[in-house]
């Protein structure tokens, strides 16, 4: 679903601004950041390291306060947690003594609400999870970890889902398989995703629009509108199309020209890394 003139904002950024003091004075992270996302996009943030991506992330789910600006759900201020708003974290975060099944019911503990037990069958069966609910963290994979997380995220059925370099510690492979994965649920549910990720690739691959962060204090440098069809396929990333793409998202955060050829004519191979 790609972001259409017309369709309205879920999520807004407007003039954020945040200080964290520390004890060698004031650090400045974000300044005066503004952005939308339209209900139902899927939108990536990318910066170099330490821009104020998570901080960002953290003051739309209602953890961080800002120190100036506001964030608006359905037109809404945000100003705690919301029950619209689900997270997934760079870390699984699941409790060691509890097994996947009590993991995944502990936020409907939290909230002393009972869980909807036919969403949470079919999201495990979703991402293949099904059979293993007895199986405790140290038993699971990275990546059966992560897929954990995003059900727990998602059983509440929230509006819109945060994810915050949720793939960085998995291996190649199973980071494609993730957002594959990840598309998949997104095509069918429609949530809004707001995706925080290093790998300008990952962004390029998943996203309507790529919104580009600028060094600490991270401001809004420039929004890529990604127009590759979907569903997605892990082919497209070996086109001229990505590539081209992904090298003009590294130059706006290098503030370099995006040349694709270097002084001899060659093409060069351009990193997804940043920070």
């Amino acid at each position: 679903m790609d972001s259409k003139p017309g369709t309205p904002d879920k999520l807004v950024v407007e003039n954020a601004t945040k200080y964290y003091e520390t004890q060698s004075g004031p650090l400045h992270a974000i300044d005066n950041f503004s952005m939308s996302v339209k209900d139902g996009e899927f939108a990536c943030v990318v910066g170099p390291s330490g821009c104020g991506k998570t901080t960002l992330l953290w003051s739309v789910a209602g953890l961080h306060p800002l120190t100036d600006g506001k964030v608006l759900l359905d037109g809404e201020p945000v100003t705690g947690p919301h029950p619209q708003i689900g997270m997934v974290f760079q870390e699984a975060n699941l409790l060691p003594w509890r097994n996947l099944t009590k993991n995944i019911r502990f936020p409907f503990e939290i909230k002393k609400v009972p869980p909807d037990e036919a969403h949470i069958e079919h999201l495990l069966d979703r991402v293949g999870l099904t059979g293993f609910g007895n199986k405790f963290p140290r038993e699971l994979s990275g990546g059966m970890q992560q897929r954990a997380a995003i059900v727990r995220a998602l059983s509440f059925n929230p509006s819109v889902l945060l994810m915050d370099e949720p793939f960085g510690a998995l291996d190649a492979f199973t980071r494609d398989e993730m957002n594959l994965l990840v598309e998949e649920i997104w095509l069918e549910t429609r949530k809004t995703i707001l995706f925080i990720t290093h790998n300008i690739t990952e962004a390029v691959f998943l996203s309507d629009r790529v919104f580009v962060m600028s060094s600490r204090p991270g401001r809004l440098a420039k929004i890529f509108t990604i127009t590759l069809p979907r569903p997605r396929t892990l082919d497209m990333l070996a086109t001229k199309e990505v590539f081209d793409l992904v090298n003009e998202i590294k130059a706006e955060i290098e503030h370099r020209p995006p040349a694709n050829e270097d002084a001899s004519g060659q093409v060069s191979p351009v990193a997804d890394e940043v920070g």
